[in-house]
């Protein structure tokens, strides 16, 4: 089982994957601390705005960019 771990270019990309998936992770909470410190009491509001524009360019910009990628040679 740990024999794939031999593999140098496997094992940079295993480690460059779990890097990037700990990065994703802490954003909502860095976002969330954001607000608390610039919007004091209304961090609520901030937050949910902030996620609100971040899931409508998930839902919106990554279908148009991945048929503009999937075309290009």
């Amino acid at each position: 089982m740990f024999e794939i771990l031999r593999n140098n270019v496997y094992r940079n990309l295993l480690s460059a994957q779990i890097i990037a998936l700990i990065g994703t992770s802490l954003a909502p909470i860095a976002l969330g601390l954001l607000a608390y410190d610039l919007a004091g009491s209304n961090d609520g509001a901030v937050l949910g705005t902030a996620l609100a524009i971040k899931m409508v360019a998930y839902i919106f910009v990554a279908p148009v960019v991945g048929a503009y990628a999937d075309r290009l040679p």
